[in-house]
Order: structure tokens, then sequence, then C-alpha cells
């Protein structure tokens, strides 16, 4: 009977789509780093891939410079993050158009931490766009996007509660979002309980998990913190112990990740978006023991 278990059938894979979020690399180091990264991921066929960028503008160069060779060396299709904080409207605009020239079709439009770092207040640029809401009308003015958001399953840590904050995801899908991205989180009952939310709220787009691998525990448990994110008491049981031992804890995460996936899957769930941290082995593995097989990459000179 073993072999009707939920999680060794076959067909698995077949019903799961995936999304692999990287960051720019500040250093020669850290770039060779991500493009191993992508080299390694990419013949998993992800549906997009996206890059980050800093507040303010703070990586506009790297950022774009990322999305440019993963257009001209991959066969992978790019999404654009944009934020608008500390930036005026013609300032955002212009980045918008930047990204347009390049060939960006996708993007990901998000409010933006402010400069000083998750927690501290935000501040609005006198003369730029609000909040992500405005910044997704934009890029709909802009051109005909593909558009992706953010979404809280245990709330924007700013938000007074979670009808202020569906109300936001709701004001973004009127303006032309066409799918949410969840913050990382590690109980599936929270993702089910705002998706019961949301479509309450009338808001029928994909709202796709982001999944984060634990490559450090100590470092999630400390940014988790920060953001609002729960760690479950099970979940630190299962690190404990592992701070001076690598391998071990690799094992841990790439197995805690494909749990938590498959039972996504289990409840209906088809999409996930991956927070890579430009790291490659926990992401593979994970992709690997829900059923998604690598394909050879044509016409790629990454591959």
């Amino acid at each position: 009977m073993n072999q009707f278990r939920f999680s060794r059938r076959p067909d698995i894979g077949d019903k799961v789509r995936v999304s692999f979020e990287f960051f720019p690399p500040k250093n020669d180091e850290m770039e060779a780093r991500l493009w191993d990264t992508v080299t390694r991921l990419e013949p998993l066929q992800p549906k997009f891939v996206s890059v980050t960028y800093g507040a303010g503008g703070s990586t506009r160069e790297r950022t774009a410079r990322t999305i440019g060779r993963i257009l001209k060396e991959t066969s992978l299709t790019p999404a654009a993050h944009m934020t608008c904080v500390d930036a005026a409207r013609h300032q955002v605009d212009a980045v918008i158009q930047e990204f347009t020239d390049m060939g960006v079709k996708r993007f990901v439009a998000l409010r933006g931490d402010p400069a000083e770092g998750v927690g501290a207040a935000y501040r609005p640029h006198p003369d730029g766009y609000a909040n992500g809401s405005e910044l997704v009308g934009a890029l709909k003015d802009a051109g005909d996007f593909d558009i992706s958001v953010s979404a809280y399953p245990e709330k924007h840590p700013e938000s007074p509660d979670f009808a202020t904050d569906i109300d936001m995801l709701k004001r973004k899908v009127d303006n032309g979002a066409t799918r949410a991205i969840t913050q990382f989180f590690f109980d599936n009952d929270l993702y089910e309980r705002y998706v019961e939310r949301a479509r309450r709220a009338g808001i029928y787009i994909p709202i796709v998990p982001g999944i984060l691998p634990v490559h450090n525990f100590t470092q999630v448990a400390n940014f988790s913190a920060r953001c609002g994110a729960l760690v479950p008491a099970w979940l630190a049981e299962r690190f404990d112990g592992l701070q001076n031992d690598p391998q071990t804890h690799a094992l841990v995460a790439s197995a805690v990740a494909a749990e938590q996936v498959l039972d996504l899957v289990e409840r209906g769930v088809g999409d996930f978006h991956f927070y890579t941290m430009n790291r490659a082995d926990l992401v593979f593995a994970v992709c690997h023991m829900i059923g998604i097989r690598s394909h050879e990459v044509a016409g790629s000179a990454a591959a």
C-alpha cells in the first residue's frame, strides 16, 4: 500500500510549476555564486525567475545587469522587481522604461522596505508612488505586463489588522496585478486561512506560496522575528543542535521544505516561488523530491 502514498505518486512533478528569486550580486565572488545557481536551476524550467531591487534603487544597475545577462545567456524568463521607496514618480517611470527597452515583460511590484531596513517607519516620497497599489497602476499604464505583487499570510507587520491588509491586496488586484506571491511562512494552515480571507474579499488571482529553504536557521529565525513570520516550535526543534553541522542542517532543511511543498500540493496548490538566496543545492534537492526533473537547455550559453 505504501506505493499509493501521496508523496510517492509519480505524477506530482507534472502538477507543479515553480519560479525562483535571485538577488543581484555585490562583488565578483557573489556574482560567480549567482551564476552557478542560475546554471544549476535553469534546467528545471521555472515559469520565471525574479531579480530583487534594493530600496531607493540601491541595486538598480546590478539588477539591470543581472536581468540583461539572464535575457542574453539563458533560456529563462526574468521578472524585474520594482519598488517606490525614496524615488519620485519620474524616476520610477524611467526605470520601468529601461527594463521595458531591455525586453522585460514581467515585473514584481513592491512598495519596498525603508532604506533603514525592516521595521523602520515607512515614509512615502513626496513626489513618488505612495504604495504598491499605485506602483501596479503605473506599470499597467506603461504596458501590458505580467505583474506580481506581495501577500502576507501573517499580515504585513505594518498593517493594524487582516482587513486592512486584504484591502491593500484588493487594491493591487483592481489596479492590474496578475498574481500575488507570499512572504515566506512555515505553517501551511496560516497560508490556507489567508487564501480563504482573500477569496471572501473577491480576490481570485493566484496566491503563490513563497517557500524559503532554511539555509541557516539562526539567520532565518532572526529575520522572521523582524518581519512578523512565525517560526513554529517544531521547526526550531528540527534544527536544534545543528549549528555546527552544516551537512546535516542541509539535509534537514531540504526535507522540511519538501514536506511543506508536498502538503500544499495535497491541499490543491500547484505553483510555488522559491527564495533561493542565490544558493542552488537546497532548492534543487526540494524540486527533485517533489518530482521536478532537469531538462536539456537548448540555445543557452549558461547550459
